[in-house]
């Protein structure tokens, strides 16, 4: 069981490190009207760009008038991706989530997980492995 848990950890944090790149051959593959920016800048294919998108606008130097095109562009994109925030509802962890990473959070070893570190930080000491593992201690 152990070990079980230690590969759904280990697929989900595999999976957020995917989610987070867009390497140059996926930028290209894109079509342009993934792009909110001039020269195929601010891509928002998906929930995590839409928000980067947003963010580093701020940073950019362009004209108000641009940066007004581009947020309005982001901000079309993320509501027809049903990114959270698009359309000002309360954030919601499963748009920022691929399937794979939902299965592991909706799983029942994820819900035995959650509740056993919950109790353990209730019950400093407790052992979190009592009763689950003792063949393979």
């Amino acid at each position: 069981m152990v070990q079980e848990m230690t590969d759904y950890i280990k697929k989900a944090k595999e999976v957020i490190e995917e989610a987070k790149k867009l390497s140059t051959k996926k930028r290209k593959s894109l079509p342009d009207s993934s792009f909110c920016g001039p020269g195929r800048s601010y891509p928002v294919n998906d929930c995590s760009h839409y928000t980067a998108a947003l963010r580093l606008l701020n940073r950019s130097k362009y004209s108000d008038s641009t940066k007004k095109k581009i947020r309005a562009c982001i901000n079309r994109k993320g509501k027809s991706l049903g990114c959270s925030g698009a359309d000002k509802e309360k954030a919601d962890y499963s748009t920022y989530i691929s399937k794979e990473l939902k299965e592991v959070i909706d799983s029942a070893e994820f819900a035995s997980t959650v509740k056993s570190v919950e109790e353990s930080i209730k019950n400093p000491g407790m052992d979190l492995f009592k009763g689950c593992c003792e063949k393979s201690r």
